[in-house]
């Protein structure tokens, strides 16, 4: 069956619609049909990362990528519509997020200025949770969800960080500190 009709089935049962037939899906199905467990449908390795997903994870370093592609299959895996939605970051790209809401309109948005932020050297990403209509759900449970199974693989996420917490983020644990990460930048070294 082609994902769209996996899709058109799930928007139908009302779970999250991404056309893989995962344990949701498979539980959906057995309780409308009224059978009190089903077998959960294998996730064909070819979907369980979306393109905007794998786009924004091929710009990591490869430690960073192994990482987040392990952690999107898990939360997959428990039928958790969520994409990354950002990778690495350069440090204009950084300038232009930090003057938001200090020196350009709209809120501010990081407390991280070029060079300060773990997405500057390809080892942090952000993520979102999506609805069965393809809205991003920024204050799901399901983003929590996210977060422990970051931390489950050994992950730091931003949801546990006093100040500022950033729920939608996963980094790599380096080991090394930015200013550590700011030389070997500079010095064309491996960060991670």
């Amino acid at each position: 069956m082609s994902a769209t009709h996996w899709t058109r089935i799930q928007k139908f049962l009302g779970i999250t619609a991404d056309g893989v037939p995962g344990n949701q899906t498979a539980q959906a199905v057995a309780s409308r049909l009224g059978i009190d467990a089903a077998t959960p449908a294998a996730i064909p390795s070819s979907a369980i990362i979306d393109p905007r997903s794998e786009a924004n994870i091929a710009t990591l370093a490869p430690s960073a990528q192994a990482k987040a592609r392990e952690w999107l299959a898990k939360c997959r895996a428990e039928g958790i519509n969520v994409k990354v939605i950002c990778g690495l970051r350069s440090y204009d790209e950084q300038a232009g997020l930090y003057a938001q809401g200090r020196t350009k309109p709209g809120p501010k948005v990081t407390n991280a200025m070029p060079g300060y932020s773990w997405h500057n050297f390809g080892v942090a990403w952000d993520f979102v949770v999506f609805d069965a209509n393809g809205r991003p759900q920024w204050e799901s449970p399901l983003m929590e969800r996210c977060g422990m199974i970051g931390e489950e693989l050994g992950l730091e996420w931003g949801g546990r960080w006093k100040s500022p917490q950033d729920t939608p983020h996963l980094q790599l644990k380096t080991g090394i500190t930015l200013a550590e990460a700011r030389r070997r930048r500079k010095n064309g070294e491996q960060i991670a």
